[in-house]
């Protein structure tokens, strides 16, 4: 039986996001020439027009609804890169913080994630505190976290999704991403999932920890969040990783953190997406990296075999309109389309273009 997985990059609804949402928390920032949120609101308003506030909470979800509905997977995976808590500590040496007021949980509900990964550079950018009323809200909303928790042992520990095939869930955050190592979960303090670096030993201390927590015939998501901003090459000590972790029994390997997509590669058969850019977040008046095409955006929509081989992989482009998710042009899913074939050629990646949809082929 055919396992069907939604995966996508950075779902980010604190912010400008949470400004326009029926339940706006504080908008301070305490950014360099930012102080705040609702200019990121402004930001999108020149660009693309009025937003009538406020959104219902489905509102940023946008087409993506559609596509999701339509396509049925059996898991939604989302890397969830916000704190979702009304508390005012800022952690400090960050230039950047997302929160989204716990009153505006609805959102995440409205896209039915199965898994919520948390292991990421945002998740504790107010405290151990704003760990805690995240990890509250979201059990609040019967929404399911991995990659952070109150211990080491919630933060290690898999989601499992599905009652015949059973899809178990990772997620790591490595430092290259912008984890400070203060943010480790430890026996008896709250944090993510951290790894300190992407070493082969590494590696191998990922794949005791999925062997610990599977079985024969699971099918293996690892998530993580990885790597710089705002390029498209992929550093050898990922490739280098991520090939260890299939090598050693993985499925999948989710990568993100980038802000827009990076290449896709098929090793063994088996889903390796180096980046998968950006989902849900106020990023689209952002001037200054308009030659990655930001608003672009991409629902990675995995089938696999039973035994966790790739049968097929379809992304379907869509765009960042007044911090909604609208269908993408003609003319843009082909630059998405030529500039995924482009960086992925040298991992003998071939993109096809059908109908809207891009897909993956692979040079034997």
């Amino acid at each position: 039986m055919d396992v069907r997985l939604f995966l996508c990059g950075d779902v980010m609804p604190g912010r400008g996001v949470d400004q326009i949402l029926p339940h706006p928390g504080d908008p301070e920032l305490r950014e360099r020439g930012l102080l705040d949120a609702r200019d990121y609101v402004a930001a999108a308003e020149s660009r693309n027009g009025p937003i009538t506030r406020p959104v219902e909470f489905a509102w940023p979800w946008g087409e993506a609804l559609r596509v999701l509905d339509a396509a049925r997977p059996d898991a939604r995976v989302i890397n969830l890169e916000s704190s979702i808590t009304r508390c005012d500590h800022f952690a400090p040496g960050k230039g950047v913080h997302y929160r989204m007021s716990p009153d505006n949980v609805r959102t995440l509900t409205a896209g039915r994630p199965d898994v919520c990964c948390l292991a990421n550079n945002h998740v504790l950018d107010f405290g151990r505190r704003g760990l805690a009323d995240t990890l509250d809200a979201l059990a609040g909303a019967g929404l399911r976290w991995v990659g952070a928790g109150r211990d080491a042992a919630e933060a290690a520990r898999p989601v499992v999704v599905g009652a015949g095939a059973r899809i178990a869930v990772f997620a790591w955050g490595a430092a290259s991403s912008g984890i400070p190592r203060g943010w480790a979960a430890e026996p008896d303090r709250s944090g993510v999932n951290f790894l300190p670096d992407l070493s082969d030993r590494t590696a191998d201390d990922v794949l005791d920890a999925v062997h610990a927590h599977t079985a024969p015939g699971d099918v293996v998501v690892v998530s993580l969040h990885w790597g710089t901003n705002w390029c498209y090459e992929v550093d050898a000590d990922q490739v280098r990783f991520a090939h260890r972790l299939v090598d050693g029994g993985v499925d999948v390997v989710h990568g993100h953190s980038s802000h827009h997509p990076r290449p896709v590669e098929i090793h063994r058969d088996r889903l390796v997406l180096y980046g998968c850019g950006d989902f849900i977040d106020d990023y689209e008046g952002i001037r200054g990296y308009e030659e990655f095409r930001d608003d672009l955006r991409l629902l990675f929509l995995a089938t696999l075999r039973a035994d966790g081989a790739l049968r097929e992989l379809r992304m379907v482009p869509v765009q960042a309109r007044r911090m909604r998710l609208a269908p993408a042009s003609d003319a843009d899913t082909r630059w998405l389309h030529d500039t995924l074939s482009r960086i992925s050629a040298p991992f003998r990646t071939e993109v096809a273009l059908d109908d809207g949809t891009l897909s993956i082929g692979h040079r034997t």
